[in-house]
């Protein structure tokens, strides 16, 4: 039997939390003076009393059993955990919360957008970020709505939606620079439209941001500075640098520790391999120590997201060195699993489904590419329909691009795949 006056707070909590008055809960079943005896915790319920009222509410008559669910208690247990059961708790405690405060909202938004992220749930993130993007609004901190707008605009990349996360990213660098941001803010904000500006062809607006960013975190050797590297890397081998972008990355692999953050010295690691596989000609052989370190370290920090980034460079490697049918293996493996990626990352996976129907001579492979390049195009991420216009062109089987797509500056092999930002 729930006990007071724990019930009492948790029934008006749930009434309340759904917009009724204590008339529109209790109908014809109940007077709206006992259940005002309830939420004070002067009556204790029956069984019966318990009952309707969970039917009434649309809850389960265990659920008034939990321990008290405000926001506050629930933000403690997720910052301390970070628990898959504290991320619900506070799920639960934000959907039913209705006295917190603006800031209370907006942390709580904060943390489960990330969890969302580790999770390779970006349809989650983003429905988390846009209601954090309003609530920063209504706190007005530049702080708050600079973090909030970088991670909107990193989180439509990952989806594919080139031209809101530019909007975005632009909106996080102005209000850095204009209120002179602590450099952790200008750099993430950087971070993001770096990515953005390289994603939607502006090489030469994508070079400028990466070059601010350098300089701006250089002297450190924390997370953010080796993700700068990394982004750096990035920009320079989509400018054909490849000598630069291996200078950033052999940088961040000699400075950044495990022990600083294991996940991003995994991903680097997974980054640095993907540059071996990107030069003319490949380097599978230096790609391949880097992707079993990666591989090493997957034992301690392994996420469905990290493990399917894994198979899919894996799959890039045995491509490039040759060994078709083991990629075709883990390509079928990843078609198994529900995606996590990236809106690139997925793609980048058709393509490599498509140049190995090519390979075998099915005419699904050109078509596949075609469809996949005008959808680049569509979503306004020219930098990825370049690069599948070119491998069409290169495999000498489709029809030249539409009107307006993308060129392809100079010839690129065909199986390189690109860096990741």
């Amino acid at each position: 039997m729930p006990q007071q006056p724990e019930f009492g707070r948790r029934l008006k909590r749930l009434r309340t939390a759904r917009g009724l008055s204590q008339a529109a809960l209790v109908g014809d079943g109940m007077s709206t003076g006992y259940l005002s005896r309830l939420e004070s915790g002067e009556r204790r319920p029956t069984e019966r009393a318990v009952a309707y009222l969970a039917a009434r509410l649309g809850v389960e008559a265990a659920d008034f059993d939990r321990p008290d669910g405000s926001l506050a208690r629930a933000l403690t247990l997720a910052t301390s955990t970070g628990s898959d059961d504290a991320m619900e708790a506070l799920r639960t405690a934000l959907r039913e919360d209705t006295e917190s405060s603006a800031l209370q909202r907006w942390q709580a938004l904060w943390l489960l957008a990330r969890a969302r992220r580790l999770q390779g749930d970006h349809a989650g993130e983003r429905a988390h970020l846009d209601a954090l993007t309003a609530v920063g609004d209504e706190v007005g901190l530049p702080e708050l709505r600079a973090r909030g707008l970088t991670a909107l605009a990193r989180c439509l990349r990952s989806l594919g939606e080139i031209g809101p996360a530019g909007t975005a990213a632009v909106e996080a660098h102005r209000l850095a620079r204009a209120h002179d941001l602590a450099v952790a803010d200008r750099a993430t904000a950087l971070l993001a439209l770096v990515s953005v500006t390289a994603e939607a062809g502006r090489l030469p607006d994508a070079g400028g941001y990466a070059d601010e960013l350098t300089a701006l975190v250089a002297g450190r050797h924390d997370a953010l500075w080796a993700e700068a590297m990394w982004t750096a890397a990035a920009v320079r081998v989509r400018q054909g640098d490849h000598a630069a972008a291996q200078a950033h990355l052999d940088d961040a692999l000699a400075h950044f520790t495990s022990g600083d953050d294991l996940v991003l010295w995994l991903r680097l690691r997974l980054a640095a391999a993907r540059l071996q596989l990107c030069k003319r000609p490949p380097r599978p052989d230096a790609a391949e120590p880097l992707v079993d370190a990666a591989q090493a370290a997957l034992a301690f920090v392994g996420t469905p997201a990290l493990h399917q980034e894994l198979a899919a460079i894996k799959a890039d490697l045995a491509f490039c060195a040759g060994r078709y049918e083991e990629a075709r293996v883990l390509l079928r493996e990843l078609a198994d699993d529900e995606p996590r990626m990236t809106y690139r990352d997925r793609a980048r996976l058709d393509i490599l489904r498509n140049q190995l129907r090519v390979m075998d001579g099915d005419p699904a492979g050109a078509e596949g590419l075609r469809a996949l390049a005008e959808q680049a195009q569509a979503v306004a991420n020219i930098d990825l329909a370049a690069e599948i216009w070119r491998i069409l062109a290169e495999t000498g089987t489709a029809a030249p691009a539409p009107s307006g797509a993308p060129a392809p500056p100079g010839a690129v092999r065909s199986r390189s795949p690109q860096l990741p930002l």
